[in-house]
């Protein structure tokens, strides 16, 4: 009988070692995604990509041999649901890390994230979120809203209102160019670069025009367009998702506005001008990676794993947001085995990590740049990818290095 217990507790002993082992071996990632709400014409494509690159990285050994338990919910774009989400991840689900998402509920959450010291990688590129003397715990894995945004306009001015035959005339005459921005005024997300993008069309000469609120879900912005030609702009910067944007691009081309567009990067994909048609044609956006229907070196894989784990999604369907889905996870999961390797995964560790990063090229196989982050600097590059819609189709047409272009001003830009 003696033997026998002393079986029962050795049995019992290693089976809570081998549990325990176990759960070591296992690494929790959470990841907040709208794919019901205002800007799931954008996330639903995002989350596919982020669930696909898990399971790649799985397939290929984790976090040095951790498995990646991703725990990925929607919120509905929701700041008070992504509050009580994030409380789940935090105290139920046990993640060491957090891939958010929107502007909103991003910066609602910093306060908490940050005392927390929880690492939280967003799909919000707002500039607020990468000056870590206040949010030392955000990071964003795109050039940063403010930032794309002052390329967007200083590209625009530089390569088409300087070089443009439609502006001949009114360059010859001295006229400064017009200015004005159609974005959702109550949304965080949509008014994030306004006051950069303003200040950036003062130092250029702009002249700027009132405001128009374009809601994220809009379907008619006549009234807003006809503003905008009463004013007389020349170019507009759209500040939406895809959907309401193509919205406004055709009631530009209908009631003949005649200006140009620029357009923020969760704006312009694949899809603008299947929704807009030829009232995209030249609009000028911003890229945060490669698109899905270009090539670049990780393609064949991002397209095994579609088919893989989502063959019931075309492939005609998917937008860059798959590509970003993956650029979000390849960071995540660097600063992960990086942090894993100093025997610190968790999360003064993974910040440690990812302030590590000096010209990491490990998003250049998915189109992304070269990323260097601070202790005293969370911002992710200082290039700007622009891109274009050329004959029905959005491509790469330059990039446009905002640090090396203004090197006198970049860093009082830290925090936009």
């Amino acid at each position: 009988m003696k033997k026998r217990i002393g079986l029962m507790i050795i049995g019992i002993l290693m089976f809570g070692l081998i549990g325990t082992f176990g759960f070591a071996q296992e690494v929790r990632l959470g990841a907040l995604q709208d794919t019901t709400g205002a800007t799931s014409d954008v996330g639903k494509d995002e989350a596919l990509g982020v669930r696909e690159a898990v399971q790649y990285y799985n397939d290929m050994g984790g976090v040095n041999g951790k498995k990646i338990r991703l725990f990925q919910y929607d919120y509905g774009y929701r700041v008070p649901e992504a509050i009580t989400t994030y409380k789940r991840f935090r105290d139920y689900d046990k993640v060491v890390m957090v891939l958010g998402w929107g502007t909103g509920d991003t910066e609602a959450l910093s306060p908490t994230i940050n005392a927390d010291k929880m690492p939280y990688l967003s799909s919000s590129f707002s500039g607020h979120l990468c000056d870590p003397k206040k949010t030392p715990y955000n990071f964003v894995y795109g050039t940063d809203y403010s930032t794309n945004a002052r390329g967007a306009i200083t590209y625009w001015f530089e390569e088409v209102w300087k070089k443009d035959p439609k502006w001949k005339e009114l360059r010859e005459k001295g006229v400064k160019p017009k200015f004005v921005c159609f974005m959702d005024t109550a949304s965080p997300y949509a008014t994030a670069p306004i006051k950069a993008i303003k200040d950036q069309a003062t130092i250029l000469g702009f002249e700027i025009g009132p405001d128009q609120h374009v809601s994220l879900t809009a379907l008619d912005t006549k009234s807003q367009v006809i503003a905008a030609k009463g004013f007389g702009a020349n170019l507009v910067w759209h500040g939406n998702t895809t959907m309401s944007v193509s919205a406004a691009l055709k009631d530009a081309y209908a009631l003949g506005l005649g200006a140009d567009h620029i357009i923020n990067n969760w704006g312009f994909d694949e899809n603008l001008p299947k929704l807009a048609g030829p009232a995209a044609e030249g609009a000028i956006g911003l890229l945060a990676c490669a698109l899905f229907i270009d090539e670049y070196p990780a393609k064949k894989t991002v397209l095994e794993y579609c088919k893989k784990l989502n063959p019931g999604v075309p492939l005609e369907n998917r937008l860059i947001r798959t590509v970003q889905g993956w650029v979000k996870v390849t960071m995540a999961v660097e600063a992960m085995k990086i942090a894993d390797k100093a025997g610190k995964l968790n999360g003064p560790g993974i910040k440690e990590a990812f302030e590590s990063f000096r010209n990491w090229d490990g998003l250049k196989k998915f189109g992304g740049q070269l990323v260097t982050i601070t202790p005293t600097d969370h911002r992710y590059s200082s290039v700007v990818r622009v891109g274009r819609i050329i004959k029905g189709k959005p491509q790469t047409v330059g990039e446009i290095d905002m640090r090396a272009k203004f090197p006198d001003k970049w860093d009082a830009w830290l925090g936009w």
